[in-house]
């Protein structure tokens, strides 16, 4: 099987140069990449109905008898059509309609019966088809399958080259999952699979081909993140020595929450055992993780050693460094802050003082990154909105000091199930408790037509001392969507008295930070953004947040956007504006009016979004998944991740002759992602 991944696509009947490139587009540059394409959707051909027990506007087959073919006629602008009338079993007619197709007189034979597969339409009272497609009686595929396509290469195209490349599967595969699991969980082999993922005969032979290719997906990706997780636990260089956290709780001007004390003293913990700490904290918005991390950079810090704190964005940079700022100051800890946007010099007299250990805890973004940034003891490595980043960026932060510690957090809440998934290397932490004083944000959506009075309501807000946020889907002009500069515009026109500003990702980096400062500083009302403001930014006097076609965004981001309001102790407010009347749209705008448990948000947007989009594009940085369903494949993935912690413990390398096949696809699952993974 390994040697299929060395065959060119080109060694396939009818692939020829152009049609191999578009077969690489679609990441299938070899054979056995190809056999990996998996279909996306299949045709049912294998249960046909009658005319009238037909769903409408659904594809389905019709076994029917070819009654009388007619003469092709031609439209205006000269488009064939050609007339075919069938009756079915019960006597029915249907008017089958193909379109430029003149062999259709020699691939239809009046009497004969076939399957015809299309949308049955119903017509003053005719029932039609448009383009079919067709397959004698007893001659037709059980399901067919229909693959992701690229233009230039249909999946018909796709499915003949598939049927070549399963001819060369060799008479024995050595099968990556051993017998013994295979038994254990019920699993089909490798060949069957395949070969009933492409060409299965009925849905219960496509769905054990399925559920087989899933788990070996879930497994390859469970061993890599385990493996990375386990290469972590070398010793570290850094054990803590000393517990110093109800020293930092006595800085705060505040108490700390349960939760809060908790996940700090779950962190310390694994600082002192010995191994390096690798740790996710996940919090609802507003449940206080900052404090947990200063709490951890403090004790470090303590113990002889020094800190990074990564964020993705400048403003949330900046924001953290002065916040840190605030809370260390009182315990003379400096902190330092590294960004892309600073001036030269001022870089170079940072990573000076970062070298030499007089800056103990460093705040920045990606900048942190840079080869020329070397600190002189590095215990502890802090990434905030970790799925913004992904494995191997923070991967790359940690290697900065071998066997440093590490301490993600997410503001964005994510069922564990999917959590478990996409940070299968850490251990995590959950806080689920805000602290006391914070109000419930009350939540509104209303269509169009309530704009006016709902921006009036804005303006009264702002009367009274306070601040509001509208986010808008789009920068400029040009679409159906509200942009934020034509949008910032017009609002002058409408609120003269309030004080407005626009930000947008594609200001200057000072701009976007003046104005920042400014609306933090009270001196802006009205501020027009794009999602830009999504995470971290905390203005506790802004009290409104009104969101702009509100169905653009998924339920996750919608309520990252709500937690950027109610942060201080004003009743705050958000308001939902959509004129999406869609089912989908609805149920999610439902569920913002109805609760404001950011797990339970993001329960929901996994059931409606699926977790392949639950991120956006792939922003976790985790390998794509090709097959595995994560609403439909919990019970697969809680499988595959007892098998690969059995296997790591049993055989860590993966070394033994059962287990290399696993090794080289583990491997080659994260090479394609740029995770450490996939190193040796």
């Amino acid at each position: 099987m390994s040697s299929l991944f060395a065959q060119p696509i080109q060694k396939l009947k009818g692939v020829g140069g152009k049609r191999a490139e578009l077969f690489r587009k679609l990441g299938a540059p070899t054979v056995g990449a190809l056999l990996y394409l998996y279909p996306r959707a299949y045709e049912d051909w294998s249960k046909p109905y009658t005319v009238m027990q037909a769903p409408t506007d659904i594809p389905c087959a019709v076994r029917a008898t070819v009654e009388s073919i007619h003469a092709p006629v031609f439209t205006h602008s000269g488009i064939m059509l050609i007339h075919v009338r069938v009756v079915d079993d019960e006597g029915t007619p249907l008017e089958l309609t193909f379109f430029n197709n003149s062999y259709i007189q020699n691939l239809l034979s009046s009497g004969t019966c076939y399957l015809f597969y299309g949308k049955v339409n119903r017509s003053y009272g005719k029932y039609q088809m448009a383009a079919p497609a067709f397959a004698k009686d007893g001659q037709h595929p059980g399901l067919r399958p229909i693959y992701p396509q690229t233009k230039g290469l249909s999946s018909r195209i796709i499915e003949s080259a598939v049927k070549e490349a399963l001819h060369l599967l060799p008479d024995t595969i050595r099968d990556p999952i051993p017998q013994e699991i295979r038994q254990q969980y019920s699993l089909c082999e490798l060949r069957y699979a395949l070969e009933n993922i492409h060409q299965p005969k009925d849905k219960e032979s496509m769905e054990i081909a399925r559920r087989r290719l899933a788990f070996e997906e879930l497994l390859v990706l469970q061993l890599g993140l385990l493996a990375m997780k386990n290469r972590i636990r070398e010793k570290s260089s850094f054990p803590i020595q000393q517990n110093f956290l109800e020293n930092f709780w006595e800085l705060l001007p505040f108490s700390p929450t349960n939760a809060q004390k908790r996940a700090a003293e779950e962190a310390v913990q694994d600082m002192q055992s010995g191994f390096p700490m690798n740790r996710l904290i996940q919090g609802d918005v507003g449940s206080g993780k900052t404090a947990v991390a200063a709490a951890c950079c403090y004790t470090v810090i303590r113990n002889g050693m020094q800190a990074a704190f990564m964020a993705p964005t400048d403003i949330l940079a900046h924001q953290h460094y002065t916040s840190l700022t605030k809370l260390l100051e009182a315990a003379g800890i400096r902190v330092g802050l590294l960004t892309g946007s600073m001036k030269a010099k001022e870089k170079a007299a940072v990573k000076a003082d970062i070298a030499n250990g007089s800056i103990p805890l460093l705040v920045g973004t990606h900048a942190l990154l840079t080869p020329d940034v070397q600190f002189q003891r590095l215990g502890l490595v802090i990434t905030d909105e970790q799925h913004r980043f992904g494995v191997n960026q923070r991967a790359a932060l940690a290697e900065k000091s071998k066997g440093t510690h590490v301490l993600v957090m997410s503001a964005t809440p994510i069922p564990r199930t999917l959590a478990l998934m996409i940070y299968g290397d850490l251990d995590i932490s959950v806080m689920n408790e805000l602290p006391p004083g914070r109000q419930k944000i009350q939540t509104f959506c209303i269509d169009t037509g309530k704009r006016m009075r709902a921006l009036h309501f804005l303006q009264k807000h702002v009367h009274e001392g306070r601040q509001a946020y509208i986010i808008c889907p789009a920068i400029e002009g040009g679409n159906d969507k509200a942009s934020v500069t034509e949008y910032a515009q017009h609002l002058q026109e409408v609120l003269p008295d309030c004080r407005i500003a626009a930000l947008h990702g594609r200001m200057k980096a000072k701009d976007k930070d003046s104005i920042m400062e400014q609306f933090s500083a009270g001196k802006i009302d009205i501020l027009v953004s794009t999602t830009v403001v999504e995470v971290g930014v905390d203005v506790p006097n802004a009290v409104d947040m009104l969101i702009e076609n509100a169905e653009q965004y998924g339920l996750s981001q919608l309520h990252q956007l709500r937690g950027r309001v109610g942060r201080g102790s004003y009743q705050s407010y958000c308001i939902l504006i959509t004129n999406a009347q869609n089912d989908n749209a609805r149920a999610r705008m439902k569920v913002m009016c109805e609760t404001s448990n950011g797990f339970t948000i993001a329960e929901e947007d996994l059931k409606l979004r699926g977790p392949g989009d639950f991120f956006g594009q792939r922003q976790h940085g985790l390998p794509e998944l090709k097959i595995a369903d994560m609403n439909s494949d919990l019970a697969v993935l809680k499988n595959a991740q007892e098998v690969a912690k059995k296997l790591l413990q049993q055989d860590p390398p993966l070394e033994e002759p059962a287990h290399r096949g696993l090794r080289a696809e583990v491997r080659q699952l994260f090479a394609e992602s740029g995770s450490p993974a996939g190193s040796d």
